[in-house]
């Protein structure tokens, strides 16, 4: 405030003189006797004197508000921007700023439509950032010739002399103009940001003379609005000092501190209404010079009335604090100030520990918030469930709320968070158990349902061939040959093994999940194993498929369950039979990849949805392209258990249309015999 107040008093001197040169310059300027007058790019007047005035028959006011296009008949608006153009290009383009004249004569019509023959002169000039031309106007009779070259000379002279005038007129009316409207400016912030602060502010000069006070300090101490403030004002004085319960200490801190420190001061000043200022007085400066002080006043009651309350609260929270079996932490920037003895028991930290430099991030590992509302739809406290790391590394879930304090304990006025935590360890076990049965119990009901379905469709088919033949022998038997009546009871045969594999690979499933199934492993020539396999599938296929087989690396003898390994490549290679083009082959890859054997089964058909990968070995799952090939869904489920028998793994790649591979893993060294339920 005091910077504001000197700068303002400083430049507000400077601004009388520079007014007073404006005074004379303005006299002079409108004393000659040459029509001057400055215009902007667009031909408007902005300054003309008293001359031009006359000699246009117009009043200054109106003049300002016109263009040099409705006094000369003449005007031409392209004439115009090339004189601008031209004035200004000679302009930038003289190093010493020198003038460059236009003149030229043209005819002009006054206010009272008198027309009369004038001669124009103009030059360019730069004030500031503002663009203008500087001219004069001279009435000229029409028929007289040119002037000599001496009094030519002279005229140019004139002009010029008249111009710089006029030009320096308008650069300090400009300044004038602008200082003023600053210190304006700043004068009007000042005011308002003392009057909106929350504090009293009084200025006091060496002789205990009021400077300045804002209206919160008039408002503090309820002055009448009889009592006008002012340097001399003793009744202003007396008031105050009647307000207060010391009136001697105050005047002495008041009235006299200024002239005898330079230092800063606070103090509290009680008054006889119980209420408590706080003082903090600080030097008031005029550049180095001490010159009195500047009063900062607030109203400490509620805060020293608070202060007494809390140190009764403190007491009551301890008490209450340390004999509840919920754990409470109070926060003060991420820091922990405080904690009770069950919050020591719940982390298995000493309270030393967590109050002294303890990184909370080390204690807290997740947090979970919710908002808790109360019955009108106000928030009252945040719930969280926070898990935290104890000290021995033990993982506990904590039911949470978190407040923040507002005047319960003192701390420095820091705004404390309570957390008030409730172990809930056990209930989050029993939810998570809770929710995976959960997610048992829908993939169960989703597996019950698909198997239902592959049911229902699996067995149609085949009993529907068996009741349509053997109706058709008990009618025709006597009537068809041996040949006819054979074909029909082959198809009832070929029914029957159909409903019968199925049945095996139900049975197979069901060992496999009740852990039924052993891997007992056997020393097997590997490569003439897999020959094995591709000649059965082959002939099963009528000799229709071509099967290739590749096998890289040396492999020999391995020790693998020979029933088991049959089942996982018997099913790949008929999975890839059944949905791959007749035409196209179906490769057969083995290769010894220490320490892992690796079989890749290898097709061109259909492919496997992006969608269905994730869920292909689940049980009697199928895939969404498959149309009307039959299948259980069963047999890459159950290829997967046996994979995992022989303690491999079984990937696929595929892309619809393009084909599918499918990869299987199984160690090379010696597998002990291994059941699923060990396995699991």
């Amino acid at each position: 405030m005091t910077s504001c107040e000197d700068m303002f008093v400083e430049s507000k001197s400077q601004l009388i003189l520079q007014l007073e040169e404006l005074k004379f310059s303005q006299i002079l300027i409108n004393s000659t006797v040459e029509a001057a007058f400055c215009l902007d790019k667009n031909a408007r007047f902005l300054f003309v004197n008293q001359a031009m005035c006359n000699i246009s028959e117009y009043p200054r006011e109106e003049l300002l508000s016109m263009t040099l296009q409705e006094l000369d008949i003449n005007f031409s608006l392209q004439d115009w921007s090339n004189q601008w153009e031209s004035l200004k290009e000679s302009f930038c383009k003289s190093t010493l700023k020198q003038e460059h004249l236009i003149t030229y004569q043209s005819s002009y019509r006054t206010k009272q439509n008198r027309r009369f023959f004038g001669e124009i002169t103009i030059t360019y000039r730069k004030n500031q950032d503002q663009e203008l031309i500087c001219g004069f106007l001279r009435e000229k009779n029409e028929q007289s010739g040119s002037l000599n070259s001496t009094k030519e000379l002279t005229k140019e002279q004139d002009i010029n002399q008249t111009l710089n005038l006029a030009e320096g007129f308008l650069l300090e009316v400009d300044e004038y103009h602008y200082s003023e409207f600053e210190l304006v400016r700043t004068l009007c912030l000042l005011r308002s940001a003392l009057n909106s602060t929350a504090n009293g502010v009084l200025a006091v000069n060496f002789e205990g003379e009021i400077l300045y006070c804002n209206q919160k300090f008039l408002d503090m101490w309820q002055l009448p609005k009889s009592l006008a403030i002012s340097r001399k004002c003793n009744q202003t004085k007396d008031f105050l000092e009647n307000q207060v319960k010391e009136p001697e200490v105050f005047h002495q801190v008041i009235w006299e501190a200024p002239s005898q420190s330079d230092c800063e001061s606070y103090d509290l000043i009680e008054l006889k209404d119980g209420r408590i200022f706080a003082h903090y007085s600080e030097p008031h400066r005029l550049g180095d010079k001490v010159i009195g002080r500047v009063w900062s006043i607030w109203d400490i009651t509620e805060a020293k009335r608070t202060e007494e309350a809390l140190k009764l609260n403190a007491t009551r929270f301890r008490i209450l604090a340390e004999n509840t079996d919920a754990s409470i932490f109070l926060i003060r920037e991420s820091c922990i100030c405080y904690v009770n003895r069950a919050a020591e028991v719940l982390t298995g930290y000493t309270r030393h520990e967590l109050t002294h430099n303890f990184n909370i991030d080390k204690l807290i590992a997740k947090k979970r918030l919710r908002q808790v509302h109360k019955q009108d739809g106000t928030a009252c406290c945040e719930y969280q469930e926070i898990q935290i790391h104890t000290k021995n590394g033990t993982a506990r879930w904590l039911a949470c709320t978190v407040q923040l304090l507002d005047g319960v304990v003192d701390f420095a006025n820091n705004q404390v968070r309570m957390i008030t935590a409730i172990d809930i360890t056990d209930y989050k076990q029993a939810e998570t158990e809770l929710r995976q049965a959960l997610d048992q119990a829908k993939r169960l009901s989703e597996l019950r349902e698909r198997f239902v379905s592959m049911l229902c469709h699996q067995f149609r088919t085949p009993l529907n061939v068996v009741a349509f033949s053997a109706d058709l022998l008990r009618r025709h038997t006597h009537q068809w040959t041996e040949e006819k009546n054979r074909s029909y009871l082959d198809l009832i045969q070929a029914a029957v093994n159909q409903i019968s594999d199925l049945l095996d690979e139900l049975l197979l499933f069901g060992r496999a999940e009740a852990a039924k199934l052993k891997c007992e492993p056997r020393l097997l020539d590997i490569n003439q194993f897999c020959r094995d396999i591709v000649a059965q599938m082959q002939l099963a296929s009528g000799n229709q498929k071509i099967i290739d087989f590749i096998s890289e690396g040396d492999c020999t003898t391995i020790y693998l369950d020979p029933k088991l390994l049959q089942h996982i490549l018997t099913n790949l290679l008929s999975n890839a039979i059944k949905f791959s083009p007749a035409t196209s082959a179906v490769t057969l890859e083995l290769s010894c990849q220490k320490p892992d054997l690796v079989f890749k089964v290898k097709d061109v058909g259909i492919g496997i949805p992006l969608v269905d990968k994730q869920q292909i070995f689940e049980p009697f799952y199928r895939g969404s392209n498959i149309d009307n090939i039959p299948g259980t869904g069963l047999g890459l489920s159950i290829v997967k258990i046996l994979v995992e028998l022989h303690q491999g793994q079984i990937d696929v790649e595929s892309e619809v249309g393009l084909g599918t591979t499918f990869t299987v893993k199984l160690p090379s060294t010696n597998v002990q015999p291994l059941n699923i339920l060990q396995n699991s």
